[in-house]
Order: structure tokens, then sequence, then C-alpha cells
């Protein structure tokens, strides 16, 4: 067997990348490899026009403002559109002269590269204790965390983000995942200095392709971000899915209860399978297993793509199905392990 870490993609979602090794599944890729719904918001068909056209103002206002209410930022807060959080992520730490960092850690591996390229010393902590313990002018706390779900409280985040403001820094909390749980959000809080959110539109709304994210902070490390992103950073198509999508709080009331439901039904089928819960969130579940490489490949050369972690081999992450076939599908491939 080839070493674990070959066998792991940088990121979920690309089954296409397996088919060197696994093949061309006869069934066709199962892919809960991500934590994105697998029941995506249905956007009505983009206008000719919102692809003819430069992106114009108004949609950007309209966008914004459906941010604003659906995130429940306040007023005196800034809000800034971009291409996705990745890029936000990346962009961030240019925006300060290198110095000290801080982590939560395990979790979503593209923050520590992204401020190590930008000079910064990068420190990893297991808990917000220690994190909290070993002060620095920067932190980052993934929440709720990906992969193994842990939540912090809001007052202790904003309480972070006001000492991180002493500093002459930023707590830039990573709020990917927190759409499934909107009470758990600092976004309230949002407009201080010490503190940067961002918050994913794709994951929630089951549209990644869209590629579309949010930054929310003060007006000054707004206008600077805006500056670095350049004008028309969000296409036309996804100004119009922004819009339709975050203005529809009936679409997100559903959709929140059948995944609470879906991620239940999932724990069920993990547990009959033999796997120990590690944590999660509605739209994934982290679980371990000591023979875990064995089974992310029996599942693989079945058609079924997971998430195998090279940091831990017992881990895997399983996210959540979107139609009846496709559970009956993963139940029996579960069973047959």
């Amino acid at each position: 067997m080839s070493n674990l870490d070959d066998l792991i993609p940088r990121h979920g979602g690309d089954p296409k990348s397996h088919e060197a090794r696994f093949g061309m599944p006869k069934d066709g890729w199962l892919d809960v490899s991500t934590g994105i719904n697998a029941v995506a918001y249905p956007v009505a068909p983009v206008p000719q026009h919102m692809c003819a056209r430069l992106p114009q103002q108004d949609d950007m206002a309209a966008l914004l403002a459906a941010a604003r209410r659906a995130y429940r930022v306040p007023d005196h807060a800034t809000i800034i559109a971009s291409p996705g959080t990745q890029a936000l992520i990346q962009m961030i730490p240019t925006l300060f002269e290198p110095s000290s960092v801080s982590i939560l850690t395990p979790t979503y591996g593209e923050h520590a590269p992204a401020w190590t390229a930008a000079g910064h010393r990068v420190a990893t902590h297991p808990s917000i204790c220690a994190q909290a313990a070993a002060p620095s002018s920067f932190a980052v706390v993934v929440h709720p965390n990906n992969p193994d779900g842990r939540v912090q409280t809001v007052d202790g985040l904003v309480a972070m983000a006001g000492q991180q403001a002493d500093r002459g820094g930023v707590l830039v909390v990573d709020e990917a995942f927190c759409d499934v749980t909107p009470a758990l959000s600092v976004c309230p809080a949002a407009g201080g200095e010490g503190l940067v959110v961002l918050r994913s539109f794709g994951k929630f709304y089951g549209l990644a392709g869209v590629r579309l994210g949010f930054a929310i902070t003060h007006a000054d490390l707004g206008r600077r971000l805006a500056d670095k992103l350049g004008p028309w950073a969000v296409s036309g198509p996804a100004l119009w899915a922004g819009i339709h999508a975050l203005r529809d709080d009936a679409w997100a009331t559903t959709t929140r209860a059948r995944l609470a439901g879906d991620a239940a039904r999932l724990d069920r089928l993990l547990h009959g399978a033999g796997f120990v819960p590690v944590g999660g969130t509605d739209l994934f579940r982290l679980v371990a297993r000591d023979d875990a490489p064995a089974v992310y490949e029996n599942l693989a050369r079945s058609g079924i793509l997971v998430r195998p972690f090279a940091d831990n081999s017992t881990w895997l992450r399983f996210g959540l199905p979107g139609q009846e076939p496709d559970w009956a599908r993963l139940e029996r491939a579960l069973g047959a392990l």
C-alpha cells in the first residue's frame, strides 16, 4: 500500500483525481468528502445581462444588504464580498507587518500557510486556553471548527478579539460552517478593531462553485481589503445567486431542520459500522476507526469518497449524502466493511 500521504488530496471534492488509483466506479462517484450541502439552493436561471455586463454597484449593494441581514451584522460594521473566503484567508495576512500568529488546531489547513507566506511566525495550539496563554499579535479560530466541530462561547471570542485589539492585531474567526448554528456566530458583535469574521456562502447553500464569501470587520480594515480585491471581485452570476439565497429565510430554516435530521441519520449509520464519534457539525461528521486507511480505500474502490487525514490516520470525515439512492449506497458500503 502506498503511504497514506499519497492517497490524500489537498482538499475533498475532486473525485476525478482519484480515478488513476481507484478506476472509474461503475455507478459513478458518490462524493461525501466535503462538508458542502448536497442539496443545493435552487438558483433561478441567471439572466443573460448578469453574465454579459460588468457587475453593477446596485447589485453589490443588494448582495451586501442581504448578507448583513442574514448574518445579523450591525450597521457600524463593514462587509466585504469576495470570490470565496479562500481569497480572504490568503489576503488578510498580507495587510499587516510580519509578527506572531496563533492558530487553534487541528483545523482547516489553509490558514497557517497563508500567514507563513506573508512572513508571520505561526504557532499552533490544541485548545483555546493554550492559545490564550501564549499571546500573539494575531489569532485564528475556526468556529465551529473543521474538522472536529469544536465551538467556543461567543463572549469568550469577543473578549479575545478585544485582547488582540489591545496588541494592535486582530482575531480572525472563520465561520465557514456557522450557518447551521447561527446562534454561535460572532457577527452581531463585529465592527470593533480586533475582530474579522469570515463567512462562506457555498457550504450551507450547496453552491461552492459560485465562489462567494464575506469578511465582516471594521471600516478601516474593510477599505484595505476592498483595495486589495480591486473592482469587480464578485461575478455577476455570484451576485445573482447570493442575493436570492441570502434573502430566502424559509429555505434556510427548512434546510437547517433537514440537515439536523440527516446528521442524526448519518450518526446511526456510522455507529452501526463501528466508528467512534469525534465531532462535527450538521454538515459533516468526524469519526475514528483504527483501520481508517483501509476503510478509506475500500470505500473509494466502491466509488465512495470520504476525507482522510494525514496527521491522524484513524480519522475519517463524512459529509451528508443528498438523495435517497446515495444514502442507500452509503449504507450498503458501510455494511460491507
